[in-house]
């Protein structure tokens, strides 16, 4: 089961994460000024997952990453994968869990996954 994980930027913009069931960050959403619109976004991007388009992309040194695209509009950027067998297991996670998954609040929490 994949969790959504809310936190803060360091520039004090919320986002969120999408864990893997072991705890790996799948992708992260871009940065939201209020809470509230974080929240929003992943009820976004849950109601409309069969609408969700998975931009694969080459990075240097043979790194592998997608891009998540809803309304046209980039939505999330996954992690950097070493294959690109790992890199569909990351789509495959999403496509599979994200539609159960729980939201976890952490933007309380000053030393959680900020980035």
């Amino acid at each position: 089961m994949g969790t959504f994980v809310i936190s803060k930027k360091l520039n004090g913009d919320f986002k969120f994460n999408f864990m893997s069931r072991k705890g790996n960050i799948i992708l992260t959403s871009l940065g939201f000024e209020l809470k509230l619109k974080c929240e929003e976004n992943i009820e976004l991007f849950k109601q409309n997952l069969e609408e969700v388009k998975f931009l694969k992309f080459k990075a240097s040194r043979e790194k592998y990453f997608f891009k998540l695209i809803l309304d046209d509009q980039v939505f999330a950027v996954s992690r950097k994968y070493t294959t690109e067998f790992s890199l569909q297991k990351g789509i495959d996670q999403i496509i599979l869990y994200a539609l159960k998954a729980e939201v976890l609040d952490f933007s309380n929490n000053e030393s959680i996954f900020q980035t």
